[in-house]
C-alpha cells in the first residue's frame, strides 16, 4: 500500500509548511491527485486518518480532486482525454491508454500526474 508512504510524505510537509503560522485548528487538507498516480482514495483517507493522530491535523478532514489525463499529439493535433481500458467491477480502476485516441501516434501528457497540496483551509490565532 505505497498510499500510506505518499500520506506520511504529505502530512509530513503539512505539518512543516504549517509551523510558519500561528495555526489554532486545521478544517481541511485539499490534494490534486492525478489519475496516472494509481493512488487510491479510500486508502489515502484511511492512512490519513491513523497518521494525524496527535497532532494538528487530527480531526481535519482530506479532500482529494482527481486530476484525468490529458494528452497531446502533435502527429495529428489531438488534445484531450485519454482512452481507457476497464479493469473490472473487483478493482476500479481504469488504465488510461497514452497513445493518441485519433491517430495512435505518441502523445506528450499534459495532464495527471499531479501528487500535491492545491490548498488548506486553517484557523489562526489573528482570527
Amino acid at each position: 500500500m505505497h498510499e500510506a508512504t505518499v500520506v506520511a510524505n504529505i502530512v509530513d510537509a503539512v505539518l512543516e509548511e504549517l509551523k510558519k503560522y500561528d495555526v489554532k485548528k486545521v478544517n481541511s487538507v485539499t490534494l490534486k491527485i492525478g489519475d496516472l498516480t494509481q493512488l487510491g482514495t479510500e486508502q489515502m483517507q484511511f492512512a490519513y486518518e491513523i497518521l494525524t493522530e496527535g497532532n494538528i491535523l487530527k480531526g481535519s478532514e482530506l479532500i482529494i480532486e482527481a486530476e484525468p489525463v490529458v494528452l497531446k499529439c502533435d502527429k495529428c493535433g489531438y488534445q484531450g482525454p485519454a482512452k481507457t481500458l476497464d479493469q473490472g467491477d473487483y478493482s476500479g480502476h481504469q488504465i488510461p491508454i497514452l497513445s493518441c485516441p485519433g491517430c495512435g501516434g505518441e502523445v506528450e501528457i499534459l495532464e495527471g500526474q499531479s501528487c500535491c497540496v492545491k490548498s488548506m483551509d486553517i484557523e489562526t490565532g489573528d482570527e
